[in-house]
């Protein structure tokens, strides 16, 4: 008498575990999505507060914030625009410009809308408003 081997899996017990994996991917997928999102919002939130610590030392050190023309620029070279830093700290206030979490630079008002300044970024498709991802992010909109 021959013996069968069971050296493989069966198309139905493959086709079963397929399907299992697809239902737990439908499952885990927007969760590990959606915290790649809040990751982007807390890395803007975060690099807000550099800023405005930044700015604030910037303002101690020349009496007046940057202005909207000089720009976040002001914090790494000083600014040969009106009004000139009195009092430049030597290495500046930044190193380096912070990029927002979708590759663009912050921008900047002074006077801001909202606040006395204002650091914003235009969201995942850099365009003004929008909703979700593509939403408008700015320091004086607290996290949620």
């Amino acid at each position: 008498m021959k013996q069968r081997s069971n050296a493989g899996f069966s198309l139905v017990e493959i086709l079963v575990v397929l399907v299992i994996m697809g239902l737990l991917i439908s499952v885990v997928a927007p969760t590990v999505l959606n915290r790649a999102d809040e990751a982007r919002v807390q890395k803007a939130q975060a690099d807000f507060k550099a800023i405005e610590t930044a700015l604030k030392i910037y303002r101690l050190d020349n009496y007046v914030y940057p202005t909207t023309e000089q720009g976040l620029e002001a914090l790494v070279e000083p600014s040969t625009m009106s009004p000139e830093p009195r009092n430049f700290k030597q290495g500046g206030y930044l190193t380096e410009l912070p990029v927002d979490p979708w590759g663009r630079p912050y921008l900047y008002l002074s006077p801001g809308e909202h606040k006395e300044i204002d650091i914003y970024s235009l969201g995942a498709d850099g365009l003004s408003g929008g909703e979700g991802q593509a939403a408008d992010i700015g320091n004086w909109k607290t996290e949620d």
